[in-house]
């Protein structure tokens, strides 16, 4: 029996302390990086985007690579990466934890769009309302005190 999978994880993390740090012109080098791994993952990557306090990825996985696992790695990698190359120089390190939301074939390209328009969006919303938001609509219980 061979094994079929379809979903698309949009991946949500931000800066430690939700520090307002990743200069908006060196996104793309960032967003290169992460491409990379997510690609040594076998995985892909449909769409990334960014604030100066968070991140937002879309991405599928194979089977053989565990969400946490590929977090983690995209975490630690490009913490290193932003340290060495002193892309964002006042970048300490990313916030602990990570919202991940589960999607389908028919809500994928309004995803796209919608993290492609972050700019936009946070123009009315803060990071911590989009997160609430987020997580109220997947049905995940959250305490507040982890959204400061």
């Amino acid at each position: 029996m061979s094994t079929f999978t379809q979903i698309y994880y949009h991946i949500v993390f931000s800066t430690k302390n939700r520090e307002p740090v990743l200069i908006p012109d060196k996104h793309k080098n960032l967003f290169q990086y992460v491409w990379g791994i997510i690609k040594n993952k076998k995985s892909h990557l449909y769409c990334i985007n960014a604030m100066e306090d968070h991140l937002h990825i879309l991405t599928s996985l194979p089977t053989t690579v565990c969400l946490a696992d590929l977090v983690k790695d995209i975490k630690v990698s490009t913490s290193r990466w932003i340290k060495e190359t002193k892309t964002f120089p006042h970048f300490s390190n990313w916030q602990d934890g990570y919202g991940a939301f589960t999607h389908s074939t028919t809500e994928k390209q309004t995803l796209i769009e919608y993290i492609k328009r972050q700019a936009q969006h946070h123009k009315k919303t803060s990071f911590q309302e989009e997160l609430r938001t987020l997580l109220k609509q997947a049905g995940i219980p959250f305490d507040e005190r982890y959204l400061i």
